[in-house]
């Protein structure tokens, strides 16, 4: 299921296009929307834990640990 994702945050991330393809460098803007399925974890960082979701994007595309707190769920 995809969800309609806003940015809170200005964020770059690495996205795999294609395992084909070299990995590529993504910016994203506050307040970009994206549809994307979500797949959320958690992580250990050097500050403590983390909530973190891997982002499987429209276009085949993904990007991982992408910190909760960089986006929010849109409702329409």
């Amino acid at each position: 299921m995809f969800h309609t994702i806003e940015f809170t945050k200005q964020l770059s991330v690495v996205l795999l296009v294609s395992l084909k393809q070299p990995l590529e460098q993504l910016f994203i803007h506050k307040g970009t929307r994206l549809n994307a399925r979500i797949k959320p974890y958690v992580t250990e960082t050097e500050d403590g834990f983390v909530e973190v979701a891997d982002l499987f994007f429209e276009d085949g595309s993904t990007t991982s640990k992408v910190p909760f707190a960089c986006f929010s769920f849109v409702e329409y």
